[in-house]
């Protein structure tokens, strides 16, 4: 998945980094992946360490992670069920056609006419087996999961759900298929949440803290709000020409708060080893966040340099071409 953020290119190094500091061996250590979104970090520690805990305000991010993270045993017959709901007839009245395809008169186009219908009726049958008791709970955030980044692929966006675009791109008349969103099988239980990361830090404690929140104001309610509609599949009238729905606001993107709430997220952290990816082009200096994390601690810095992801196509070829640093910013949390 296309994602604001993405730690995608970056994960091999982040590992390395953090196997510099706390050691080769990590398969005794507790991990925690704060602000996980589509949970790529998560996923490569998961191999790594003894638990993985994840967690992210979006309840997208949740289902992704549901099955990434905290699935870890085989499920039985799951290529069955991805069989059948790829065969389902289409619903003409589901939500997602209603409300964001433009053949039902809602103006709005994020998939094609046949799209919408058939993630309604793969939505709804989903729903209809949990509310049945015929699958359970790792089936069905794997089959969630599974239509969140099916339907994803087909979406008639520049990447993020801001905006819709006014044609239809070529990858968006394909008709959907749902992919199995396939997991790394091991012993170790995982845990996934769903909370505020300043509300949860005080309850939770291990070895390893991972940070990635958010940089700027962009808020991943609002860019991703579709997923989050279709992963939740609840009733509400859609807001404007984008068909906004009531979304979380992070303190993480706001220039006010976002130092006070980084300060309060290190001094409750009980994690010995903090690591924050950040880059230059953050709310939060450099200096800022150095200064932040030295009254905690011994600190130190890793800088990378990579291509930094573009959603947005418009932007100036000049600023395109522009340089994009990753900071690993390290705390040594002292007891």
């Amino acid at each position: 998945m296309n994602y604001i953020g993405s730690k995608l290119k970056l994960s091999s190094w982040i590992l390395k980094e953090v196997k510099r500091v706390v050691g080769s061996d990590l398969s005794q250590k507790v991990f925690c992946d704060m602000f996980a979104g589509t949970g790529i970090v998560g996923r490569v520690f998961k191999k790594e360490v003894k638990r993985v805990i994840s967690n992210d305000l979006e309840y997208y991010s949740y289902v992704l992670n549901k099955n990434y993270i905290e699935n870890h045993k085989a499920i039985d017959e799951k290529e069955k069920y991805i069989e059948e709901l790829n065969n389902l007839p289409v619903i003409e009245d589901g939500f997602i056609y209603q409300n964001y395809c433009l053949g039902s008169g809602s103006g709005r186009q994020y998939f094609s006419d046949a799209n919408g219908k058939k993630i309604d009726a793969i939505r709804t049958k989903i729903q209809e087996w949990k509310e049945n008791n015929k699958i359970n709970s790792n089936l069905y955030y794997f089959l969630l999961a599974s239509l969140l980044e099916s339907a994803d692929k087909v979406a008639n966006t520049a990447s993020v759900y801001g905006a819709f675009l006014k044609h239809m791109k070529k990858s968006a008349l394909k008709e959907l298929i749902l992919e199995p969103a396939y997991f790394v099988e091991n012993e170790n239980a995982h845990q996934v949440f769903n909370r505020d990361s300043n509300e949860l830090i005080k309850e939770i404690s291990g070895d390893i803290l991972y940070l990635d929140p958010p940089y700027n104001q962009r808020e991943y309610g609002a860019n991703y709000h579709l997923l989050n509609t279709i992963a939740k599949y609840d009733n509400f009238i859609p807001k404007g020409k984008t068909g906004l729905r009531e979304y979380n606001r992070s303190s993480y993107c706001k220039k006010a708060k976002v130092h006070s709430s980084f300060e309060e997220l290190i001094k409750h952290a009980d994690f010995q080893y903090i690591f924050l990816s950040y880059n230059n082009e953050g709310l939060m200096s450099k200096d800022d966040v150095a200064t932040i994390m030295k009254k905690y601690g011994e600190y130190s810095l890793v800088t990378k340099e990579y291509q930094r992801y573009k959603a947005d196509k418009t932007e100036s070829r000049k600023h395109q071409a522009d340089k994009t640093y990753e900071y690993l910013h390290i705390l040594k949390k002292s007891s």
